[in-house]
């Protein structure tokens, strides 16, 4: 006889969403199907402790957890991801478990236009000519008569050669405009013979995808998207007028199958479900373009253009391309070079015969986010040496000038996004952005949002290990020092430092950092230091030769310099060297839209750009071995910073 198959109801709260689901669903499972957000950073694992609910009714079976404390037990938390439906039930989401209030970067310039027809950069002198990949282009025809009787389709084209400079032969069209032509032309006696046609390039060809009566050049709109791991970004921009009109941004809905593009790409493989991470993109994308498009009292036909840039994982979502090649040997993507596809082929909701351009990619681990990004800071222009940094789970790391690009992907691990972290968490409201700690160790912090702390972000973390290393309560190592505070305390684990007692704590326990957390994130810091320092070694290089650094991402645009230098995460070099970029992967992409020069700058950026595989360098698991101390093995590298710290450290001086 079969076993009986029960399915269950699973209400979750404060959602107030409610599906049915098998018995034996996982909780985190029937999260999904009712699109209910719980963080999974390690996508269900069961190895990063993050998806923990409360179960406020009903009954689950779940395997023994060293995840779980003693305490989070006896008040029924359970790991979704392991806990299997067994009743019905009602859960809770705490909101450390949640993802709101969000601290999305958006975009580094507040206004965007032509000035003496040049699209400006994200840097002072970075320039490139206004001219779209997609463009309007109004004609007044001459109508044929017996003596010039060329047929309609050439007569267009020729009148685009004569205005444009584009070669006849150069022009194509589909059969849709073709057969509409004819009577596009002749169709209204005020406009008969006045048109515009919308040309977009196509690779080495321009074609014609729209034409309509009178002058419509100032109503040309294009979207610019950065696909990135963890947020989408879409900006709406005016085609004609270079000017970027509005922005919004949502996270990836993909995070709910882990929150690094590594865990993904095996859910596709173990699911055969990459068409599943396909939809989710593409109904983040069009959510957007909706709340866009009505904001400005816009039609999905009047969008005529898109570009995108992300990682190579990323966009092989995005195009339903198979990705598991690039997480093994030899770590291969289908495609650096993306040819011009059409967005509703892909799902995307904007005008039928719309292009969709994707920014290339240098290699598996290096994206067109980064050469996106490189293009808009003018890297491939400048005189002196330069270090770009993209720092997240990849930190994405170029150096080089205008002579020479070469480029590495350092594995910093998801502790910057708060895995493997026990009160780490994504930047968002409650998170702990700023830390210091007073000769007494007292601590002050600010709080993104309003209320109580629920856990310490990115910035917050490496804030707390140079606020540690400055007041002696850890040594070069990292090791903790137990002392006179209270603040340092023995548990069963090890030492911990208390940062928020559980009074002043959303999450209703003491908030601190334990050894563990502390040697993961000397882990992360060290694989971003040793990229570089490979970086530099394989071209005979000093730190001291980096003349300007670009720190880019939502992550490393909320970093203190100091602590970073401090920590040993970047070199030391002068701090007015060091500038802010912003979200430059989404400046790549409006750039590459808004300018076919810009755009083919992106290419000739990807195809010089040598990309070396820190995995296979010897050299760099020397420097990484050296780089697990604070700030480093070699007091030469960090000379300041040494003396800085000579004050608490006798191994210091």
């Amino acid at each position: 006889m079969s076993k009986e198959n029960h399915s269950y109801k699973v209400h979750f709260l404060p959602h107030d969403r409610e599906i049915v689901v098998q018995e034996g669903t996982t909780v985190l499972e029937a999260a999904h199907e009712a699109n209910v957000y719980i963080s999974s950073i390690c996508g269900g694992m069961a190895t990063c402790g993050k998806c923990k609910v409360v179960v406020e009714e009903g009954h689950v079976e779940s395997p023994p957890t060293i995840l779980l404390s003693p305490e989070e037990l006896t008040n029924n938390y359970i790991l979704a991801c392991q806990a299997r439906v067994t009743s019905n039930l009602l859960i809770s989401i705490p909101p450390e478990t949640r993802i709101e209030g969000g601290q999305i970067l958006l975009s580094s310039e507040e206004t965007l236009g032509v000035t003496a027809g040049k699209i400006h950069g994200l840097l002072p002198g970075v320039e490139y000519k206004h001219d779209p990949l997609v463009k309007k282009i109004f004609l007044e025809l001459e109508p044929p008569t017996l003596d010039d009787n060329l047929p309609d389709y050439e007569r267009l084209k020729r009148a685009i050669m004569l205005k444009e400079g584009i070669s006849m032969e150069a022009l194509e069209a589909g059969l849709e405009i073709l057969k509409g032509l004819p009577a596009c032309l002749r169709q209204n006696r005020e406009d008969r013979w006045r048109i515009t046609a919308t040309v977009a390039q196509h690779g080495l060809m321009q074609e014609i995808i729209h034409i309509e009566l009178g002058d419509t050049t100032q109503a040309g709109w294009g979207l610019a998207v950065d696909v990135g791991t963890t947020t989408i970004v879409t900006e709406l921009l005016n085609l004609a007028t270079g000017k970027a009109l509005d922005i919004e941004a949502t996270y990836n809905s993909q995070m709910k199958w882990g929150e690094d593009y590594i865990q993904r790409i095996m859910y596709a493989q173990e699911r055969n479900a990459l068409e599943d991470l396909q939809k989710s993109v593409i109904k983040d994308i069009n959510g957007l373009l909706s709340i866009l498009l009505a904001r400005n009292h816009l039609k999905s036909e009047d969008i005529k253009a898109i570009t995108c840039s992300g990682n190579t994982a990323m966009i092989h979502f995005l195009l339903v391309l198979d990705p598991t090649l690039i997480r093994k040997e030899p770590y291969i993507a289908t495609a650096n070079f993306i040819p011009t596809l059409k967005a509703n082929e892909l799902g995307i909701k904007i005008y039928r015969h719309s292009p969709l351009y994707c920014l290339p990619s240098v290699a598996a681990y290096v994206g067109g986010d980064i050469t996106g990004g490189a293009m808009a800071i003018g890297l491939d222009q400048e005189e002196v040496l330069c270090l770009f940094i993209d720092i997240g789970t990849n930190g994405e790391v170029v150096l080089g000038n205008k002579e020479w690009m070469v480029c590495c992907s350092a594995s910093a691990g998801p502790s910057f996004e708060g895995s493997g972290v026990r009160h780490g968490m994504r930047a968002s409201s409650g998170a702990i952005e700023r830390l210091d700690i007073a000769e007494d160790l007292s601590l002050s912090y600010k709080i993104i949002g309003n209320g109580q702390p629920r856990g310490i972000c990115g910035s917050g973390l490496l804030d707390t290990i140079a606020a540690l290393l400055r007041s002696g309560a850890i040594n070069k190592s990292g090791k903790l020092l137990k002392g006179n505070s209270p603040r340092i305390r023995e548990t069963e684990e090890g030492l911990e430092f208390l940062i928020v007692e559980a009074a002043q704590s959303t999450t209703g326990s003491d908030m601190v950092i334990t050894q563990a957390d502390i040697q993961n994130l000397i882990r992360s810091k060290a694989a971003i230091y040793s990229a570089v320092a490979t970086l530099l070694e394989a071209m005979h290089l000093k730190p001291s030769d980096i003349q300007k650094v670009y720190l880019a991402g939502g992550f490393g645009s909320y970093l203190d310099i100091r602590n970073v230098i401090t920590i040993g995460m970047l070199p030391e070099i002068p701090t007015d060297r060091i500038h802010f970029v912003g979200n430059s992967s989404l400046a790549g992409a409006r750039l590459s839209l808004l300018s076919q020069e810009a755009f083919a700058r992106v290419k000739d950026i990807a195809s010089k750009m040598t990309y070396f595989d820190l995995m296979s360098n010897p050299r760099y698991m020397d420097e990484f071995i050296s780089a697990n101390f604070l700030p480093h093995t070699n007091p030469d590298e960090f000379p300041s910073v040494y003396q800085e710290l000579a004050a608490k450290h006798p191994a210091f001086r």
